[in-house]
């Protein structure tokens, strides 16, 4: 074991791992989280507007009358996504830089909005395109904004700057800075949108389109689970690994279905990130809530019962790391094999419940920490089918892991009476 760990290290996790600390992509991993309080809050406005409740009654009516102006905060906040992630991927990737984060964040934000070529439209002028702000705009917005921040880093350095007298309070002076990047970010922008009338939209969306079809795809999905326990299997964070470099992917998927959702039209994605939260990761990474369960109600040893006791309501709102590392999980030859099918088994059920129309696909992201079916639930707006996956996915963690559990139990258990033997002798 020793040494295929030392091997893993070496030739997987340790090149991964890099990958996953290389500078842009954390400022996008960065950049996307920074928005996930207005995604989160956004799209609970979807609710509101479209509520899980009959039609026959009061409120129904009322909010279908009224949705149009429910749906505003939503439209300013989760609608337009790319346009905070971007704001945050700037802010980010210059103070990585040691640049003055607020100056990268607003060029930007700049060089996104850049490319949203406003259109003509009669009785309004000029209106911005607000879909391209939104998921599909997030490819463009983190292309942008790191061209941006490196003009300005390159400015910087190059000393391509207006330099102010000491006496110039820093704020005043940092803006004089940036007028030189800004106007290159600018007239760089403004070379392809207005003067060339290109569509970057356009151009990176078909780029992208491969990459967005197999990530919804069932391949898409296994590989992403596999890789996220099996990291975690040695002890490697894996959600921070593959998160890093899916998570913009995801973030386009439930833009996507938010806006499908809000216009009445078909849901087309399967696998949003909160598809993976609330049918898949069910008690955190590896679906250990059957695990604990199993511990809380099985246990022979006293230490798997006091384990589970303790896991338990971390593990209902979705934090395992007490399991992983208490029991452990990690470098555990018993329990790594349930820990990495348990998810795959589930994940391959949830994708064809929802491929097949038995549950409604997700597309509002409540917080992680609420319990599974609550969370289940509200991300499909509503679907109670949600709630009856949830709870089959657990049922089936809980049978998956069960034998293995008891073997590690017996195993604790025989521990333990061979240290209070040791004792009474």
């Amino acid at each position: 074991m020793g040494n295929f760990v030392s091997w893993l290290d070496k030739s997987l996790s340790g090149p991964m791992a890099k990958l996953s600390e290389q500078r842009h992509l954390q400022a996008i991993r960065d950049g996307v989280i920074s928005a996930l309080p207005f995604i989160i809050v956004g799209s609970f406005f979807l609710i509101v507007a479209m509520p899980p409740l009959p039609e026959k009654w009061a409120y129904t009516q009322w909010a279908a009358e009224h949705a149009g102006e429910i749906l505003i905060p939503y439209r300013l906040t989760m609608f337009i996504m790319s346009l905070y992630i971007s704001f945050g991927i700037g802010f980010n990737l210059a103070k990585s830089y040691n640049i003055d984060p607020l100056s990268g964040a607003q060029i930007a934000t700049a060089a996104f909005l850049l490319t949203l070529v406003p259109q003509v439209v009669d009785g309004l002028g000029f209106v911005l395109p607000m879909a391209n702000m939104g998921g599909q705009g997030l490819f463009v917005a983190m292309v942008t904004s790191i061209v941006a921040v490196e003009i300005l880093r390159f400015c910087k350095q190059k000393n391509i700057t207006i330099k102010m007298p000491p006496q110039v309070p820093p704020s005043v002076s940092r803006s004089f800075e940036a007028l030189i990047p800004v106007a290159i970010v600018i007239l760089f922008i403004s070379l392809f949108t207005v003067l060339l009338g290109i569509d970057l939209h356009s151009v990176v969306s078909k780029a992208v389109a491969p990459l967005v079809k197999a990530g919804d795809s069932p391949f898409g999905v296994i590989l992403p689970v596999f890789l996220i326990t099996f990291f975690w299997s040695f002890g490697i964070h894996g959600v921070s690994i593959v998160g890093t470099i899916a998570r913009p992917l995801w973030e386009v998927y439930i833009g996507k279905n938010s806006e499908a959702a809000a216009a009445g039209e078909v849901i087309p994605h399967i696998a949003p990130e909160t598809f993976y939260q609330w049918f898949i990761w069910i008690g955190g990474s590896g679906a250990t809530l059957g695990l604990v369960l199993a511990m809380v109600f099985f246990s022979r040893s006293k230490y798997s019962k006091a384990l589970g006791r303790t896991s338990i309501i971390p593990s209902i709102f979705n934090i395992n790391e007490p399991v992983i590392f208490g029991a452990p999980i990690v470098l555990n030859p018993i329990l790594i094999i349930p820990f990495i099918i348990t998810p795959l088994v589930t994940g391959t059920l949830s994708y064809i419940a929802t491929t097949t129309g038995l549950v409604s696909p997700t597309y509002i992201m409540p917080p992680w920490t609420l319990p599974a079916p609550i969370g289940a639930y509200l991300a499909t707006g509503g679907d109670w089918r949600a709630i009856v996956l949830v709870l089959i996915n657990i049922a089936i963690s809980f049978s998956i892991y069960f034998p293995f559990f008891k073997m590690y139990d017996n195993k604790q258990k025989k521990l333990e009476e061979t240290d209070n033997g040791s004792i009474a002798s």
